[in-house]
């Protein structure tokens, strides 16, 4: 970099009695910020601030804080800046408590603060105020440059995801075209659970990401070869998806179950074999089934099963044998002392995986439900998430259910055996491990991390898994109960504990991913201190936030309620990259105009989709709230969104999607590129219906007067939207393409 402070010499500052504060901010601070890029409609000096805390003696006065600079970026502010005198202390002591106190004042919010006095400076985030992030004398500041502008350029800074234009064309991308900087947020991806075999029927488990949301993410993010990871695996949907995409995986839980469901589902057999060792065990099973009381004593002294293992407090019972009526402890007991005489391994595990979905049904708190095939239900603690006893509990034929758990089983492994078997069962590790050490994956080696990790207080997976851990003999220590990412549970956990288990885990994520990769993050806690915790810690590490997206997890939506802003309609997959010189997000202040967020907000999401449900709509105004930290006062301000849409936009009841009113303009600033695809996809499905195909030059006069402000785009900018959502009648006719078209203007007469 250039010297930008001329001849000035440092070393005598401290001494010079004339050179205080306001010499500073001439001599220094001045040329410090035009070096970095801000202009002066980017810096507000002196801004006025009221305490909105002290007040002297007994009565409340204002007390007010003016703070020397602050930089401001599209109406929100990035960073606050003081200057002091050389003397004077900056790196910690009541100078930092002082312009912290502005940082995170309600009309100026901003991530960072900083400090100069002349000869130092410093740098803090508002998140660690103990140590500065950056420190440096200014006579070197040409070493610290690079690091001082990745943090404080004005470039360095955004105001989350935005709507963008995206290519609406389905093209075929030649091969070695990938580039991982510049893959596309993913739209919501409807969901189709069922209709994967090796998901959907083979073991059940708390919580499942839907197949193909999961795959459409790995195949978006990634490519073929690539190393997928997911730290907080489960029930294996993201290993397998990525195995079934050609991908190497590894999969990693604390909970010993969820890594034996995965392993024991993916293990390569030969089916005949497979076949004939279940025919063998049937045979021997029906042979030696206790069924009088009398077998029913015999076989409790002579075949193991679970003994003493002490259930979570809440429980309707104490320990897990309880859980099982004597036939049921003594008939499982037979079968699984049969199944461990297998001695192939992948047939002995693939068999257990039955016997353990077995478990699942063969149980007090197997809960029959009218609504599913007869005799339909679910175990208890899929449901309630706790050992609940069924008020009916269900007498099974154990033989007729292990003959299901074998055909299911064996259909999920035909379904996957083309892409997992004998030659690439080595590109899955699932690994028992926490997620807060990684230190046996390389630095830099992950391709894609998808990942779904635990939410609170909501299920304490090792608690609800005793009684399968105990059947398959799994152990849990009290170092896998320490290192679990939960708050409460029979360890009693804390939230502080629960977030510094998270923001380990991110960290190690950081770690291990290459860079200009991506990484996808589950989002979906009630509390929005969560959301604050993955973002600060994720861009901490150096991942660059680059936007939520709202998802459907196959679970039924919400209705319709008068209060939209209390829970998502499904959840949110939280995109990251981690780049060299990640951007930091910017925070809404109280002096900004709350509703020219929320109305940009609403025309983005009706630009984009070429309209917008209720539903879709509160989704986005969540993310933005989130993402700007502003959700609580949206709760407030606009409890009921009904007035702001009935007043600014118009409604389809048939389609129950908002639309833009007729004739009228964008209000606020969206990519010209979506609104042009907005305004032409509109008026030529209204040129459809009247059976007309206009020309090039009638489609640009009835386009000109609708975009804002006059900023009239080239007619060669509206020509390459137009290409890409219609096609050419004859020499200059248009009509929209027939595939790939959103139906919002569709009305039949």
């Amino acid at each position: 970099m250039q010297n930008i402070f001329g001849e000035l010499n440092f070393h005598s500052l401290k001494s010079n009695p004339d050179f205080k504060e306001d010499s500073v901010r001439e001599v220094i601070i001045l040329p410090i910020l035009k070096a970095l890029g801000y202009r002066q409609i980017n810096i507000v000096r002196s801004k006025t601030l009221q305490h909105p805390f002290l007040k002297i003696g007994s009565k409340k006065r204002p007390v007010n804080l003016i703070p020397d600079y602050v930089l401001k970026l599209e109406n929100k502010f990035a960073w606050v800046l003081d200057a002091k005198s050389p003397n004077q202390n900056i790196k910690s002591g009541e100078h930092i408590e002082q312009v912290y106190s502005y940082a995170i004042h309600p009309e100026i919010r901003t991530n960072y603060f900083a400090l100069c006095n002349g000869v130092e400076f410093s740098l803090f985030k508002t998140t660690e105020t103990d140590i500065p992030i950056l420190f440096f004398a200014l006579d070197e500041i040409e070493f610290y440059w690079e690091k001082l502008n990745q943090y404080l350029a004005p470039n360095s800074f955004q105001s989350g995801k935005n709507f963008s234009y995206e290519n609406t064309t389905a093209t075929v991308k030649p091969q070695g075209n990938f580039n991982y900087n510049t893959r596309p947020l993913l739209a919501e991806i409807p969901v189709t659970k069922r209709a994967a075999r090796r998901h959907f029927g083979v073991h059940g488990y708390f919580t499942k990401q839907a197949w193909n949301v999961v795959a459409e993410y790995i195949k978006n993010f990634s490519q073929p070869g690539d190393l997928i990871l997911d730290p907080f695996g489960g029930s294996g949907v993201t290993a397998i998806e990525a195995l079934m995409n050609n991908r190497k995986a590894i999969s990693i839980d604390i909970n010993p179950m969820a890594v034996f469901i995965v392993n024991s589902l993916i293990a390569p057999v030969d089916f005949n074999e497979l076949s004939a060792a279940f025919e063998r065990i049937k045979k021997e099973y029906q042979k030696k089934e206790p069924t009088t009381e009398t077998e029913i004593k015999k076989a409790l002294t002579k075949y193991p099963y679970p003994q003493g293992l002490k259930l979570p407090k809440g429980s309707d019972v104490e320990t897990v044998e309880q859980l099982f009526s004597d036939k049921h402890l003594a008939q499982l007991g037979l079968l699984k002392s049969i199944i461990q005489k297998e001695k192939d391994k992948n047939i002995k595990d693939s068999l257990m995986l039955m016997f353990s979905g077995l478990i699942t049904r063969l149980n007090l708190t197997y809960h029959t439900s009218n609504r599913l095939v007869r005799p339909g239900g679910n175990c208890s603690l899929f449901v309630y998430y706790r050992y609940r006893i069924a008020p009916k509990p269900l007498d099974l034929d154990i033989i007729k259910y292990f003959e299901l758990r074998f055909q299911k089983i064996v259909s999920a492994k035909k379904e996957m055996e083309y892409y997992i078997n004998e030659q690439t069962i080595s590109h899955a590790q699932i690994i028992k491990h926490s997620a807060t050490d990684l230190s046996f994956i390389p630095k830099e080696s992950v391709d894609y991390i998808y990942t779904d990790p635990p939410y609170g207080k909501k299920i304490p997976y090792l608690d609800l898994s005793v009684m399968w851990n105990g059947w398959l003999d799994l152990k849990v220590t009290e170092k896998d109960y320490e290192q679990e990412a939960i708050e409460g549970g029979e360890h009693k956990k804390t939230k502080d504990e629960y977030n510094n288990l998270i923001a380990a885990s991110i960290k190690e994520m950081y770690r291990v991913l290459k860079f200009d990769r991506w990484l996808s993050f589950v989002f979906a806690h009630k509390d929005p201190e969560f959301w604050h915790l993955i973002i600060d810690t994720a861009e901490k590490c150096g991942f660059e936030y680059i936007g939520a997206v709202p998802q459907k997890n196959g679970q039924t939506s919400f209705k319709k309620r008068q209060n939209p802003f209390t829970v998502l309609s499904g959840q949110l997959i939280i995109n990251f990259r981690k780049v060299r010189s990640p951007r930091t997000i910017m925070k809404a202040n109280l002096g900004m105009d709350i509703a020219e967020i929320v109305i940009e907000t609403i025309e983005g999401i009706i630009a984009k989709n070429d309209g917008a449900s209720l539903e879709q709509i509160n989704d986005e105004l969540i993310i933005k709230g989130l993402e700007l930290g502003f959700l609580d006062l949206l709760k407030k301000e606009y409890s009921d969104l009904t007035p702001i849409l009935i007043g600014n936009f118009d409604y389809d009841e048939k389609t129950e999607l908002f639309t833009l009113k007729k004739d009228t303009k964008f209000q606020s600033h969206i990519d010209v590129k979506l609104i042009i695809k907005y305004y032409l996809i509109s008026y030529l499905r209204r040129m459809e219906r009247e059976n007309n195909h206009p020309g090039f030059d009638t489609i640009v006069l009835h386009l000109l007067p609708l975009l804002k402000n006059g900023n009239t785009p080239e007619n060669q900018t509206i020509l390459s939207v137009l290409e890409d959502i219609a096609e050419r009648i004859g020499e200059d006719s248009w009509r929209l393409k027939k595939q790939g078209q959103l139906s919002l203007f569709e009305t039949k007469n």
